[in-house]
Parts: structure tokens; sequence; C-alpha cells
């Protein structure tokens, strides 16, 4: 018996939420900076609320926040616009003289357990890469001919869900080796704030030329 989701679609499906995961943004500034800042146990603990906030997007994607935001166009742009300034503050603090980079390590105060979930959920919740995904980017995916809409959503997203916590778990559980080989060579630190920057200054462009035609829609 076929799946629902065809193989192919579900592997290409992983492989744009690969691509996506990858690309700095707010989720991943959050978790490393927390596991530097504290420990490899608060990382997961963070991300463990970023799982909650693909959950929140995944239910309410497939249960029909789409379309509020079809007849509601303002509170989508808003989102973007949000998530825009976000990046491109991230973007600043890293390419700012004096700015950090991901992985140096920070003077910050631990946060108990049940703060490092919250902060993990809110800054998921307005991740506008997130937005894009399932707002955009999943429904591509979706073939009406093949069944349920909604069932098709959550398998899609339950796969873009795996692949997230999968790369996000591995980068949290190497986070502090990197940071220690990056204090000891000054050059690469400097390199991976320029990339960094530069990176969540390219997204934030790339989320800003969209926030103008969603306005038209």
């Amino acid at each position: 018996m076929e799946p629902l989701v065809p193989w192919t679609t579900m592997a290409a499906m992983a492989l744009a939420a690969l691509v996506m995961v990858l690309t700095p943004g707010p989720n991943m500034v959050y978790l490393i900076s927390r596991t530097v800042s504290q420990e490899p146990r608060a990382g997961l603990i963070s991300l463990a609320g970023t799982a909650a906030g693909f959950l929140v997007y995944l239910t309410a994607a497939n249960l029909g926040l789409a379309m509020i935001f079809v007849l509601v166009p303002w509170l989508y742009i808003g989102l973007k616009a949000v998530g825009v300034a976000y990046l491109l503050f991230l973007a600043w603090s890293a390419l700012r003289p004096g700015g950090a980079g991901m992985f140096e390590q920070r003077a910050l105060a631990p946060d108990p357990a049940l703060r490092l979930f919250r902060v993990g959920l809110i800054t998921n919740l307005l991740n506008p890469k997130v937005a894009v995904m399932y707002l955009a980017l999943i429904p591509q995916f979706i073939d009406p001919r093949a069944g349920s809409a909604m069932t098709q959503g959550f398998v899609l997203g339950g796969v873009q869900i795996l692949v997230s916590l999968s790369v996000n778990a591995v980068i949290v559980l190497a986070a502090g080796s990197i940071a220690r080989l990056l204090t000891a060579r000054p050059a690469w630190t400097r390199w991976q704030r320029r990339i960094t920057g530069g990176l969540l200054g390219l997204v934030a462009v790339f989320l800003a030329r969209e926030v103008p035609h969603a306005a038209k829609v």
C-alpha cells in the first residue's frame, strides 16, 4: 500500500528542511548562546521549547492559519516585518565592531529550565523562517488529489520537525567544542562572525523583499 505522501515527496521535504535549518537564524543563535554560556543540557531544554513552537505552527497551519492570513493580510505582514527586524538586529550584533559571534563565550546568567523552555518557544514562534516554512513552503508539497490535505500537512510538518530537531541537537552537543576551538583561533572567530552576520543579513533581505508581495495578496 502506497503511503499518503510519496517517499520522494518526503525526501524533497527533508532536503528543504535541511537547507532551512542550516541557514543561521534566531533559533540557532539562541540555542548556541545558551549552550555555550550554560551547558548542553540548557541547549537541549531550549530545543524542547523550539519543538513546542514547531508543533504550534504545525497545528495552526493545518487548522487554517494560512486562510486567516489571507483574510487579514496585515497579520502576516506584521509577523514577517518583526522577524526581518530581529534578523537584521542579529546580523548587526555579529558584524558591528566588538560584536560577538554565535560560538563566542558570553557572560550570561544561567536561566532556570522553565525560562529556557519558554524563551525557546517564543523565539521559534517569532522566527520568520518557520512562518515561511509552514505558510508558503510546505503547502507546495501537498497534492490535493492524493487525499486529505490536512493529513499530508501533518506528515510533511513531522518530517520538517524531525530534520530540524536532529540537526539542532547535533549543533547543541557540538557547540562547546566549537567554541573552545574558535577561542584558541581568534582569526577563525572573526570569520565566523562575518559569515554568520552576512548570512543573517541575506535572509533578512530575502524576507523583506517578500513583504511587499504579501501586501498585494
